[in-house]
């Protein structure tokens, strides 16, 4: 009987923890089947379309690193840019493109990773059918931050995309 009481009373805080996570209804099922939450929309002029951010390892003294899951709608991607440190992409969801400046551009896809050399221009955004999700590794953030550039243009972007 004892036993009986104590798993029906570890049962019942397990619920009543989870029920009181604070979280709303609609959060928890924006993240449902994510990885990383999805973050905050982002609403500078460094993007084209829908792209949302959720930092999850800001720049400090001891590793100059931060990364990022950067979650795209169809179509969104970044203006070009370019880090000092270099970039590293790890695609966790969906379909899309990286490209470096006079290069083709790459389809990236789920489980692909992009190593990006330091001051090489490109851009990375979603395909024009799929979403896209990837954590996007920021290196030797001691060298400065991303560098940005002009946007891609429609017409750059489905021409990389055909």
């Amino acid at each position: 009987m004892n036993t009986i009481i104590k798993l029906s009373l570890c049962c019942l805080t397990i619920l009543v923890v989870a029920s009181a996570s604070g979280q709303p209804d609609s959060a928890r099922e924006q993240n449902a089947g994510t990885l990383f939450p999805k973050g905050e929309k982002i609403t500078n002029r460094n993007f084209s379309g829908s792209v949302w951010l959720q930092m999850l390892v800001t720049d400090d003294s001891i590793y100059h690193t931060s990364m990022g899951n950067v979650t795209f709608e169809p179509k969104a991607r970044t203006n070009w840019h370019k880090h000092p440190g270099g970039q590293i992409l790890l695609v966790t969801e969906g379909r899309g493109f990286y490209q470096e400046r006079d290069k083709p551009a790459q389809f990236i896809q789920r489980g692909d990773i992009v190593k990006i050399p330091p001051g090489v221009e490109h851009w990375h955004g979603a395909a024009p059918d799929s979403g896209l999700s990837h954590i996007a590794m920021t290196l030797s953030t001691d060298k400065g931050g991303a560098v940005w550039s002009g946007p891609v243009t429609d017409e750059e972007y489905h021409r990389s995309t055909k």
